[in-house]
C-alpha cells in the first residue's frame, strides 16, 4: 500500500461483511455495523467494481449474468469470503480465551474492524488495542466519527507503521500492559509480508506477551506460489490485489509450522487446513460460498 494512503482491501474487507449481513444466509460472520462505514455513493461504487470484475475473474460467467446483482454475488461468493470464516474464527477462538482469563485483546492489521463497536458484551471484559498503519487507522477513525458511534472507553487506537518499527517499541508506553494474558488476531496480513517478516512479527509478539497468551493468524501455503500448484481461483485474486498496489508475497508451509512457531516460543494448537475449514464453516451451504483453497488458519498459544 501507499504511504499515506488507507488499505484498499482493509475496504474490500469491510464491503464483504456488510454485503455478507445484508444478502446472504444462513451467516457465516455477522456483522450489522459494516455497512454503516461507508457512503451510500462508495458502498455502490465498490459494488460495481466488484461486479465488473467478474469480466477478468470468469468471463463466461460474466457474459452469462442477467445484471450486476447476479454477478456481485458471484464474485463475493466465489472469491472473497475468506474475510467471513476468518473472523468468525478469530472471535470464536477469543471467546474460548477469555475462559482462560484473557483480558487484553490486540488487533493487529485491524483495518476496518468493527469488532470493538459490535460485541459490547465482550469489551466491557477487555482493554482492545488496534494496531495499523497510521493512513488505515485515520481513515477508520473518520468512518467512525461520520457514523456517529462512540469510542468504548476499552478501545485505544495505536497507529503504527510496523514496516518501520518494531512491535515492542510500537506498544511502550501505550495502553498494553505486558504482564496481562492477551489474545493478538492477526487476519489478512501474512499474506502481504515476505517470510522473515512473519516470523519477526510472530517473535515480537512472543516477547511481549505472557506464557498463556494466544495468537490466531491466517496464512497461504507454499503451493500459492508454486508454479503448476496454484489453482486458477488463487491465480485471479492475486491479480487483483497486484493490480490495487497490495500483492500477495509469500506463504508458510503448513507441515513445518509447529516447529517454525516453537522457535519462535509459540506452541502450535490448531492448524486448519482448507479441507477442515470448509468442513467447519461452509458445509450443507446451497450458494457459492466455499473455503478458499491454499488458506489455513493457525491459533498457538505462548510457551
Amino acid at each position: 500500500m501507499e504511504k499515506n494512503q488507507a488499505s484498499l482491501t482493509a475496504l474490500l474487507t469491510a464491503f464483504v461483511r456488510a454485503y455478507h449481513y445484508q444478502h446472504d444466509s444462513p451467516q457465516i460472520f455477522e456483522d450489522p455495523l459494516a455497512r454503516s462505514l461507508f457512503t451510500a455513493e462508495e458502498y455502490a461504487a465498490i459494488g460495481q467494481n466488484l461486479a465488473d470484475s467478474l469480466q477478468f475473474f470468469d468471463p463466461g460467467r460474466a457474459a452469462s449474468c442477467r445484471n450486476q446483482a447476479e454477478a456481485l454475488a458471484w464474485v463475493i461468493q466465489t472469491t472473497m469470503n475468506t474475510t467471513l470464516s476468518r473472523s468468525r474464527y478469530a472471535e470464536d477462538a477469543l471467546e474460548a480465551a477469555l475462559e482462560t482469563g484473557v483480558d487484553q485483546y490486540v488487533i493487529l492489521g485491524a483495518g476496518m474492524d468493527t469488532f470493538a463497536f459490535r460485541r459490547p458484551e465482550i469489551v466491557e471484559r477487555l482493554q482492545v488495542l488496534e494496531i495499523d498503519h497510521p493512513a488505515t487507522q485515520a481513515a477508520k477513525r473518520e468512518r467512525i466519527a461520520r457514523a456517529g458511534w462512540e469510542q468504548p472507553a476499552q478501545l485505544h487506537f495505536l497507529p503504527v507503521d510496523l514496516a518501520a518499527a518494531d512491535l515492542a517499541t510500537a506498544v511502550r508506553g501505550s495502553a498494553y500492559d505486558p504482564r496481562k494474558l492477551t489474545f493478538f488476531s492477526w487476519l489478512g496480513v501474512t499474506l502481504y509480508l515476505p517470510r522473515p517478516a512473519v516470523w519477526d512479527t510472530l517473535r515480537a509478539m512472543a516477547a511481549i506477551a505472557p506464557a498463556g497468551s494466544t495468537v490466531v493468524f491466517d496464512y497461504l501455503d507454499t503451493d500459492a506460489f508454486a508454479p503448476g500448484r496454484t489453482s486458477l481461483n488463487m491465480l485471479r485474486v492475486q491479480e487483483i490485489v497486484r493490480r490495487v498496489g497490495e500483492p500477495m508475497q509469500a506463504g508458510l508451509d503448513p507441515s513445518t509450522l509447529a516447529a517454525d512457531l516453537s522457535v519462535l516460543g509459540w506452541s502450535l494448537r490448531e492448524n486448519l487446513d482448507p479441507a477442515a475449514i470448509e468442513d467447519r464453516y461452509f458445509r450443507g451451504r446451497s450458494d457459492q460460498h466455499h473455503a478458499s483453497e491454499h488458506l489455513h488458519y493457525a491459533r498457538a498459544v505462548r510457551e
